[in-house]
C-alpha cells in the first residue's frame, strides 16, 4: 500500500497496512535541529527523510506587506504584516467602525494579483508522485475577523452589531474563496487533499458559545468544504484546543478529518473521540505536544502511538497534537513517533 492508498483508506476508515502519518509543520526555530536528527539540509529533504505519507505545501503568496496569504490583511496599516508576531487582540481597521458600509473603506488585497500560478504548479511538482500532496489553505476567517476589529470589539459586535462584524466576515471570506479557486485550479490533478481551519477552543472548551459559532464561523467553513468538495479534495479541518461540542456540527458541514485533537484538552482524549464519533469522521494528529513529545523519552513517545494504533487502527492520520513542531520537542521524540507507526 503506498502513501495515497493508506491516506485515503485512514481518512475513509477502511482496512489499512498501518495508520496514515504526518509530520506536521515544524517552526522555523524547531527546524534546524530536525534537519540535524535526520541528517537533511531543507525541509523538502526532511518532508521526504521522516518518512511519513503527506507532502505539505502552502499557498504562495507575496505582496506589498505579506509573504504568507494566512498574513495577507495589513489591518493596523503598518505597511508589513508578522508572519510570526501576529495578534488577535490589538485594536485593528475596523475597530471603532458602526455601518456596515465602511466595510469598503479598507484597500482589500486581490489575491489573483498575489498569488503566481507557476510558483503553485512548481511547489507541487516537487512532491514525490506515491505521496498525498496537502494543500495549506488554511483560511482562518473568524481569527481574521477577529484581528480586523480587535478580538474583543470583534466578540462585542457579534453581540451589539453582527451586521457590522458579517460584513467584514464576508469580505475575507470572498478573498479566500477567489485565492483558493486560483491555487486549486493551478493545482488540478495533483493535489490529494486541503488543510482549512479556524482556532475556536481554549484548553477547557470553546472560546464562543456552540450557537455562536453556528452562526458567525460555521456558514463560512461550509462554503470552504464545498468549495474544496467540489475539486475531489479531501477536508482536514483544524482548530487547536477543546472542540467536541461542535464536532456534529464540523461533520455536518462535511468535513473529512479534524486536526489536531489536542490530546490534553477537555474531551478530547482519543477513547472519547472514539466512543462519540467512530464511523462519522476521522482525525488526524492525537500525539500529544503539550507533555508527552516535549517531556517524555522516545521509548514513552513509541509506547503512546502503539497505543494509538491499536485504538485506532484506521480512522487516525498520527501526527503530533499541534500543526506546529515547537522547538522545545526533542528531535529523537519525532523520530520515534514516526519509527512506531511504521512497526
Amino acid at each position: 500500500m503506498n502513501s495515497i492508498e493508506r491516506f485515503m483508506n485512514t481518512i475513509e476508515r477502511k482496512p489499512v497496512d498501518r495508520p496514515a502519518c504526518w509530520l506536521g509543520s515544524p517552526d522555523i526555530k524547531a527546524q534546524p535541529a530536525l534537519m540535524k536528527e535526520f541528517g537533511v539540509s531543507n525541509m523538502h529533504e526532511l518532508k521526504l527523510a521522516v518518512g511519513d505519507d503527506v507532502y505539505m505545501v502552502d499557498v504562495p503568496y507575496q505582496s506589498e506587506t505579506a509573504s504568507a496569504i494566512f498574513a495577507a490583511f495589513d489591518w493596523y496599516k503598518n505597511g508589513e504584516v508578522s508572519t510570526t508576531e501576529r495578534t488577535l487582540t490589538t485594536p485593528g481597521f475596523f475597530a471603532d467602525a458602526e455601518d456596515p458600509e465602511e466595510v469598503d473603506t479598507f484597500d482589500w488585497p486581490d489575491p489573483e494579483k498575489y498569488i503566481s500560478v507557476e510558483e503553485c504548479r512548481r511547489r507541487v511538482d516537487m512532491a514525490p508522485d506515491n505521496k498525498v500532496v496537502l494543500g495549506m489553505l488554511w483560511c482562518a476567517h473568524f481569527q481574521d475577523t477577529c484581528a480586523a476589529f480587535g478580538m474583543e470589539n470583534a466578540l462585542v459586535n457579534m453581540i451589539s452589531n453582527p451586521e457590522m462584524y458579517e460584513a467584514v466576515d464576508d469580505k475575507i471570506m470572498e478573498f479566500y474563496l477567489k485565492a483558493n479557486r486560483i491555487f486549486l485550479e493551478a493545482t488540478k490533478h495533483r493535489l490529494n487533499a486541503v488543510l482549512i481551519g479556524d482556532d475556536m477552543g481554549s484548553q477547557r472548551g470553546l472560546m464562543l458559545s456552540p450557537d455562536m459559532i453556528r452562526r458567525f464561523v460555521l456558514p463560512g467553513t461550509r462554503k470552504l468544504v464545498e468549495q474544496a468538495h467540489s475539486y475531489g479534495m479531501k477536508v482536514i479541518f483544524h482548530s487547536c484546543g477543546s472542540i467536541f461540542d461542535i464536532i456534529p456540527d464540523l461533520i455536518d458541514a462535511g468535513v473529512d478529518a479534524i486536526h489536531p485533537i489536542q490530546a490534553l484538552a477537555a474531551n478530547m482524549d482519543a477513547e472519547n473521540l472514539k466512543k462519540h464519533f467512530e464511523g462519522k469522521v476521522s482525525f488526524c494528529g492525537g500525539v500529544d505536544t503539550q507533555d508527552l513529545l516535549v517531556h517524555k523519552s522516545p521509548e514513552e513517545v513509541k509506547a503512546e502511538v502503539q497505543r494509538l494504533k491499536k485504538l485506532f487502527p484506521t480512522g487516525l492520520i498520527i501526527s503530533p497534537s499541534h500543526e506546529a513542531i515547537m522547538e522545545d520537542i526533542p528531535p529523537k521524540n519525532i523520530r520515534a513517533l514516526f519509527e512506531a507507526v511504521a512497526e
